[in-house]
């Protein structure tokens, strides 16, 4: 009876099963390599990669025969390799029993891209074990992982509100049956999955046919290759509203919407794009619906309580400004008289004695509202159209052409 040589050959990660990677991090593990008996090896080592590829296939009939185009695009990501058993020209005897072999590599610092799996393409991360021995075939083991590159939301950029109109003339042949129109915002364009997006909208219906208001949520997957694109739409949500009968308008003041676990957006692959829209459209019998779309961005930080930092700032930055309004009047009273304001004695110490130099250094620093009081309870002097310190009359005049 004869037994295999190997046992067992395994590849581990270290960590959960489900653990994720991203930008930077360090990918450890172990082969685990168990043998009935002693075996001689020439080179046993660790691969990396990380790799997107779109493909697909179209076909074209010219006669009786049909041509496929073979559309194909790859980008690498990362490529690693570490030996374990280097092969170094002599074979390498491995005794019987089990034999632990641990690896690690870090993952390029340079922004990776979200895995992904897709109809025409992929976006995948994986380690793979080659172990090379004298007269047998290569004995390979493969562990994929999921890499989630982070989007945070608390950035300018996303939490900018997205608003938009949009109308069109209801028309069946050559009879106008009046305009619809849309007029819809949401507070911000990043959102995370599981949150609710309150959908500000209102539906104008001048038509004499009652329509229906809907929204949705769409994913777009794009496929690049050879300079041709492929996509695949998909509605992962759905919210319906009454209906608005002819000549009448329905609002919405934020009908929630909850955004259903999906993937990330994925914006900076060449080859793979995946998007999201908010589309709030109205059907309208006879002809084709009117739809409004509001761009959408999944991210994986989600909202902090107060925001980016760049939100809480700008956040203050407003509140000062509405304390300006209330402060200061619309009708501003003339400054009261600089006597009343400050005394004999502070004016002759501020003429007589000299004045130290000021640290500007933190001066932006300082809050708004401390230059504002400073300048509202100490005013300039009462204008006056008397010069108080006028020329004598038996000067010369200076002639300005001279």
């Amino acid at each position: 009876m004869t037994f295999k040589t190997i046992r067992s050959f395994k590849l581990e990660l270290d960590g959960p099963d489900d653990a994720v990677y991203a930008s930077g991090v360090m990918v450890s593990g172990k082969v685990v390599l168990e043998l009935n008996r002693g075996t001689k090896v020439n080179s046993m080592k660790v691969l990396g990669r990380g790799i997107a590829t779109a493909h697909w296939l179209e076909n074209r009939s010219v006669g009786i025969n049909s041509i496929y185009n073979d559309y194909t695009s790859k980008i690498t990501y990362f490529r690693k390799r570490q030996h374990l058993i280097r092969d170094n020209g002599e074979l390498t005897l491995l005794s019987a029993g089990r034999h632990e072999f641990p690896f690690s590599f870090q993952l390029p610092e340079e922004t990776l891209v979200t895995s992904f799996e897709g109809k025409h393409g992929s976006i995948r991360y994986w380690v793979k074990v080659k172990l090379h021995r004298p007269w047998a075939t290569v004995k390979k083991i493969r562990k994929e992982f999921t890499v989630i590159e982070p989007i945070d939301i608390n950035t300018p950029a996303l939490l900018a509100p997205q608003a938009g109109t949009k109308e069109k003339m209801a028309r069946v042949w050559y009879r106008n049956f009046g305009q619809v129109s849309i007029t819809a915002k949401i507070d911000r364009k990043g959102y995370t999955p599981g949150e609710v997006i309150p959908v500000f909208a209102e539906f104008d219906n001048a038509t004499s046919r009652s329509v229906v208001p809907k929204a949705y949520i769409t994913q777009t997957q794009t496929f690049i290759a050879r300079g041709t694109i492929k996509q695949k739409r998909a509605v992962v949500a759905t919210l319906s509203g009454d209906i608005v009968g002819a000549q009448r308008r329905e609002t919405w003041h934020g009908r929630a919407m909850k955004i259903p676990p999906v993937g990330p957006s994925i914006l900076q692959c060449r080859v793979i794009r995946v998007e999201y829209t908010l589309r709030v459209c109205v059907d309208v019998p006879g002809t084709s619906k009117l739809c409004l779309e509001l761009p959408l961005v999944m991210g994986t930080i989600p909202l902090h309580p107060f925001g980016s930092r760049t939100s809480s700032v700008s956040s203050q930055y407003s509140a000062n400004l509405e304390w300006l309004r209330m402060a200061i009047p619309e009708q501003p009273e003339p400054p009261p008289d600089y006597c009343s304001v400050v005394t004999d004695e502070e004016a002759q110490r501020n003429t007589t004695a000299p004045r130290p130099q000021e640290d500007l250094g933190g001066i932006m620093e300082t809050p708004l509202r401390a230059f504002v009081q400073e300048f509202r309870f100490r005013p300039p002097p009462v204008y006056c159209e008397v010069d108080p310190n006028p020329q004598p009359v038996n000067i010369r005049r200076r002639c300005m052409t001279c």
